[in-house]
């Protein structure tokens, strides 16, 4: 297999010498666990006391890793990065919310991005957040089987229409829609939610796609069950396979709580249970698809390879690469231009509410070992050439 990441002309052709300056900058500070912390802390001290720091996150780190704003203020970037043939999956990122206005403006917002995916080619994909449209402790509680109060079960209605009315819109505009993953404790009711949508809606094709976390050494024995139900019911399995986004949350609550741990025991461990999820979906991709969201370029690499093996064409519709915005240009640009379907994570919201998922970002950067070191390789390897 050809090494085809290390192209730093095609993955940055996008950026400005300003903007490839301000990149670097930035991973630099993440490469910095402890810039990291005084920065968080610093930033959610200055947004809890209103002091005028928006528009200095704006022009930093939120312009490097979201699109806007709003979702119309994404489409330049969209419309610039389909240049290239890498699509946009635009990702409402507001976290955190409690009240039913708050599920129900989620709910409108994420209507509002099916439509601009049936209306763009360059957006093949929706997504939400199950906790976007319902909170936490109701998945929790729901997942338990403990007993609900009428208040509660009223409320678990709501969100079970809100699944059913995205769903169904998706399906009626024909837009994959990707459902996202969250912590283990609340993801038992996703599950049952997001497999009853499969059943209605993906009869014909893998349209609704589930997020398996293959930092839980338990996410393959789920798939297989979920694929013996799928050929019992006749419906197709889209599934978005990841890493994983909440280890030391999980670690900690385990420990709390005095149960084992759901994450793998090591990193090794992590990357040999995803490629071994990969495997499973390739050997069944005629009732499967995938949407394999890794900024691993190995992992990247043996799903290349297996396309290749099974005879599968590049922009086959079942298989798509996905990666975050502002992060791993080299492996998703490059993957475009030899011909893959490639769909970069395309957050927006008002910068207030997207703090916490740009915190995330920083905090996973920080832990993710060699990451922010190759981010930095390839951005002075890039300024060096331009500089020849």
């Amino acid at each position: 297999m050809e090494k085809i990441f290390n192209n730093t002309e095609v993955a940055f052709a996008l950026k400005s010498n300003n903007e490839l300056t301000r990149a670097h900058f930035l991973f630099k500070l993440i490469g910095n666990p402890s810039l990291v912390k005084i920065g968080t802390s610093l930033t959610n001290f200055a947004l809890n006391f209103h002091l005028p720091v928006e528009g200095l996150i704006r022009t930093t780190v939120f312009d490097h890793f979201c699109g806007g704003i709003s979702e119309n203020d994404c489409l330049k970037v969209v419309d610039k990065m389909y240049t290239k043939k890498v699509s946009s999956v635009l990702d409402y990122s507001v976290e955190g919310k409690e009240e039913e206005a708050q599920f129900d403006a989620a709910l409108q917002m994420t209507l509002k991005t099916i439509e601009f995916a049936k209306a763009k080619e360059a957006i093949p994909f929706a997504v939400f957040k199950p906790t976007g449209v319902g909170r936490i402790d109701l998945y929790e509680k729901i997942g338990e089987k403990k007993a609900l109060t009428e208040a509660e079960k009223a409320e678990w209605n709501k969100v079970v229409a809100r699944f059913e009315t995205i769903c169904k819109t998706a399906f009626d505009k024909n837009v994959m829609l990707l459902i996202d993953a969250e912590e283990s404790w609340m993801q038992d009711a996703a599950d049952d939610l997001v497999t009853d949508m499969m059943r209605k809606y993906n009869k014909e094709k893998a349209l609704i796609f589930n997020t398996l976390q293959m930092y839980r050494w338990d996410r393959l024995d789920y798939l297989k069950k979920l694929h013996e139900i799928a050929k019992a019911e006749g419906f197709h399995i889209g599934m978005k396979v990841v890493r994983g986004a909440y280890m030391e949350k999980e670690a900690d609550k385990a420990k709390e709580n005095g149960y084992e741990n759901p994450i793998c025991p090591s990193k090794q461990a992590t990357d040999d249970n995803y490629d071994a999820c990969i495997d499973y979906m390739m050997e069944n991709i005629d009732k499967m698809a995938i949407f394999a969201g890794t900024h691993n370029e190995l992992s990247s690499y043996k799903l290349m390879d297996l396309m290749e093996k099974k005879g599968i064409t590049k922009n086959d519709n079942r298989i798509w690469f996905g990666q975050l915005y502002g992060m791993s240009d080299n492996i998703s640009y490059n993957l475009a231009e030899n011909g893959y379907n490639v769909a970069k994570y395309l957050p927006f919201g008002p910068v207030r509410d997207v703090m916490p998922y740009l915190i995330r970002r920083a905090q996973e950067n920080t832990s993710v070992a060699g990451q922010t070191g190759r981010e930095l390789m390839l951005l002075e390897s890039e300024k060096k050439r331009r500089k020849l």
